[in-house]
């Protein structure tokens, strides 16, 4: 459904999965300075979002996740993954519990997945699982979500600030190493390849299904695959498509997921790349030279962004 932030004054609306909400009001240049002063908002309201609630949602939610919920106090925000038997992530989302249910948002399209797997799950559990996205809308101010009732959207935005776009929001996203599961991401991916530790992974919990891949990658350390900021020359007015080929020389080396241009940086993407690839090696990217800077330590599988500069 199409955001009603899109009647705002100099709102473009967006394309492919983000084209319900407006890419910019007027300047994504302008807009990512406002974000980074820690001003004004963005319009998320085109992602999914889920609520589970019950007596045993926490407990239950630990029991499936990446995530220790056991303890999750009301208000805090938290990432959690659900992965295959062989460590793959099938869903991602990020939510908050308000003392009588958790609510969650996922990327736009992936909400029916999540709530159909976690109904299969449910057993004699004593959880409800439903998606709300027809009641819920997700927006993003000064470093954290707010979940506001869909019908409120309107008047959220007059009392919140200058509105920004998802083009900015990409940018600064896209700058810190944070990925969008299903875009920077395939089916392949497990967590300690794109910097899910410890944002979205915790150590020090009971079982899970996927654990014993994680843990064994993040003791051995040296994941299969890397995940690197890519910075493009900018010889070109364009970004790469996403899922498309990175190569060195004549060899595909890895796939670029999204892109943005960054007010400060120029052109850049992230990519998933063969952790062997030299941090040092000149990419290609659909003609595009680019450089690296490595989210993912390809050597000791850190898991963190490392210091490079």
């Amino acid at each position: 459904m199409a955001s009603p932030l899109l009647d705002l004054p100099g709102a473009v609306a967006g394309d492919g999965v983000d084209a319900p909400v407006a890419a910019h009001y007027g300047s994504f240049n302008g807009e990512q300075r406002t974000l980074v002063a820690g001003d004004g908002f963005v319009d998320l309201s085109h992602r999914d979002v889920i609520r589970v609630s019950g007596p045993d949602r926490l407990t239950w939610l630990h029991s499936l996740t990446t995530q220790h919920l056991t303890d999750l106090a009301p208000g805090t925000w938290t990432q959690a993954l659900i992965l295959s038997p062989q460590g793959h992530v099938e869903h991602a989302f990020t939510g908050v519990d308000d003392g009588e249910s958790f609510t969650a948002h996922t990327e736009p399209g992936a909400g029916a997945a999540v709530v159909e797997f976690l109904n299969r799950m449910r057993f004699m559990m004593r959880v409800e699982v439903v998606e709300v996205t027809d009641d819920v809308a997700v927006t993003w101010r000064a470093g954290h979500y707010d979940l506001v009732p869909r019908e409120r959207l309107t008047e959220y935005a007059a009392a919140a600030g200058p509105p920004c776009g998802s083009w900015a929001f990409e940018a600064l996203r896209i700058e810190r190493g944070e990925v969008r599961y299903g875009i920077d991401t395939d089916h392949r991916t497990i967590p300690n390849e794109v910097g899910a530790i410890p944002a979205a992974v915790h150590l020090d919990k009971g079982c899970y299904r996927g654990q014993e891949t994680v843990a064994r990658v993040h003791t051995l350390g040296r994941p299969p695959r890397r995940l690197t900021l890519l910075h493009l020359d900018g010889s070109e007015n364009r970004l790469p498509a996403a899922g498309g080929d990175v190569r060195l020389g004549d060899k595909v080396v890895g796939f670029v997921g999204s892109s943005a241009r960054h007010h400060e940086l120029g052109p850049i993407a992230l990519a998933l790349l063969k952790r062997n690839v030299p941090i040092d090696a000149a990419l290609d990217v659909e003609g595009m030279p680019a450089a690296q800077e490595p989210v993912v330590d390809p050597e000791i599988g850190l898991h963190v962004r490392p210091k490079l500069r």
